[in-house]
């Protein structure tokens, strides 16, 4: 796996030019969804004043499905338009820059990693009733079997009318590494939303009652402690897993990327969920392309994955193939 000075340079030089003519289309693609928006606009307008002229008693339902149908129909209008342009910009920036990371890494546009995947990874302990995805990669880096994608896990709600709702229960990066070691136990690492509100007293007492997840694990690690929450069915592994390297590994990324990271290390895989709540491939219309930080984002969450990875492969006698 190249380093991310290699990755840069290779942005800079390969990428770059094809960037600069993309995003030239950009604007010219731009400015024809503000045309076509605002056109789109009127003509809704027109409608829904006809509708009201037609009826005296319109009902506050009529109104909310007018909404909705004025977004919905325009997510599909606007999803159109970018397709092409969406689908020329993962072939020539996105693919060449999965290849440039490893050369025996794979990428497919129009899938994603399995919905079972997900479910074995215990990171999210609502039942998942919908799953979509893309940007699919697989491969194998350093003798290391990986495989991850962008993903949209939902759960269905009924409301009072009886129909359904969804609510996101995870959006963003999802990441599977095959390691060559079985972990005994189960051990999940996952954003500590209680001690950070409540502070140590109470946020500590709240982990321990997690009804939902297994023994509450205690690290000697102050810092990691305000950051993360462990649970796992052997403390003692889970305590030669989370080395004082590996937590300040976790510390730096998360400092770095200020997004939550979800992480479960269950039989011979690690799961990592990187929360995005956007899809990290997707070329924006509204932002330049050239701005180095929105490429080079996914390279440093890879290299977290890859790097936890090769910090267990230093405590090769803890584990075995069984």
């Amino acid at each position: 796996m190249k380093s991310v000075s290699e990755l840069t340079d290779f942005y800079y030089r390969t990428l770059f030019p094809t960037l600069e003519e993309l995003d030239k289309q950009r604007k010219q693609l731009r400015y024809r969804i503000i045309m076509i928006g605002i056109f789109y606009t009127f003509i809704f307008i027109l409608i829904f004043i006809s509708v009201i002229d037609f009826s005296t008693n319109i009902s506050i339902d009529t109104l909310i499905f007018m909404i909705f149908a004025y977004i919905g129909l325009g997510g599909i209008i606007y999803k159109f338009l970018i397709k092409d342009y969406t689908a020329e910009f993962k072939s020539k920036i996105i693919k060449p820059l999965i290849t440039a990371i490893d050369q025996k890494l794979f990428y497919v546009s129009n899938m994603h990693v399995p919905k079972r995947i997900f479910d074995r990874s215990n990171l999210f302990t609502s039942k998942v009733d919908r799953m979509s995805g893309n940007d699919y990669v697989h491969g194998d880096i350093q003798g290391t079997k990986i495989q991850f994608s962008d993903l949209h896990a939902e759960k269905r709600h009924k409301n009072s009318k009886n129909k359904d709702n969804w609510t996101t229960i995870f959006r963003g990066l999802f990441i599977v590494a095959e390691f060559n070691k079985n972990f005994k136990g189960k051990t999940v690492i996952l954003p500590d939303t209680a001690q950070s509100t409540f502070g140590d007293l109470v946020g500590g007492w709240l982990q321990s009652k997690n009804i939902n997840r297994d023994e509450l694990v205690k690290m000697d690690n102050t810092a990691f402690e305000k950051e993360f929450v462990v649970y796992s069915t052997d403390q003692i592994e889970a305590r030669y897993i989370l080395s004082h390297s590996l937590m300040k590994r976790l510390l730096t990324f998360q400092k770095k990327s200020d997004h939550p990271v979800y992480i479960s290390f269950i039989g011979d895989h690690i799961h990592m969920a990187i929360y995005y709540n956007k899809d990290l491939f997707e070329p924006s219309i509204f932002h330049s392309l050239l701005k180095y930080k929105i490429a080079m984002e996914y390279v440093s969450t890879l290299h977290l994955a890859i790097g936890i990875v090769e910090e267990l492969k230093l405590n090769q006698k803890l584990w075995s193939k069984q």
